[in-house]
């Protein structure tokens, strides 16, 4: 994009005043600018303190009642917060796996609680089963290596 032109007034004080208004328009953006990433840095950073606060509340919840939470962080916010693992239990056979949560395709609105009728145990499935996943908690870091599911 062009710079913009502003017309040389024709006397020199008046050249000089549009030099000067000119110099202080230009270190004007610089200020505004440093200003802008400064408050989206502060704000970004608020956001993922309000995720990471989000999933350990909702972590507690289901430590207490048991069971999954609506509503639960969505995977986004999940993964924004710190939280990019999701520790699971087969409700036949009792196997706990950890799930990427990152690795799984999703829309940026799916809810954590909304994954439970969508993950099943590759154990169980190799027996011609397919029972659904109970959802334990979600996690910093896997518990052991990851595993598929």
């Amino acid at each position: 994009m062009a710079p913009k032109h502003h017309p040389t007034p024709l006397s020199g004080g008046d050249r000089k005043a549009l030099g000067k208004e000119l110099g202080k328009a230009r270190a004007m953006t610089t200020i505004l600018a440093a200003q802008s990433a400064a408050a989206r840095a502060e704000g970004e950073a608020l956001i993922k303190q309000a995720d990471r606060l989000l999933c350990e509340s909702w972590n507690e919840r289901m430590w207490a009642n048991g069971e999954p939470i609506d509503p639960s962080p969505t995977i986004d916010q999940a993964i924004n917060g710190g939280y990019p693992w999701l520790e699971i239990q087969c409700s036949r056979c009792k196997t706990r796996r950890d799930v990427d949560l990152a690795a799984l395709p999703h829309v940026t609105t799916t809810f954590v609680h909304d994954l439970a009728g969508r993950l099943r145990c590759n154990k169980c499935a190799k027996a011609g089963r397919r029972p659904s996943a109970t959802l334990l908690q979600l996690a910093h870091h896997p518990r052991s290596a990851p595993s598929e599911t």
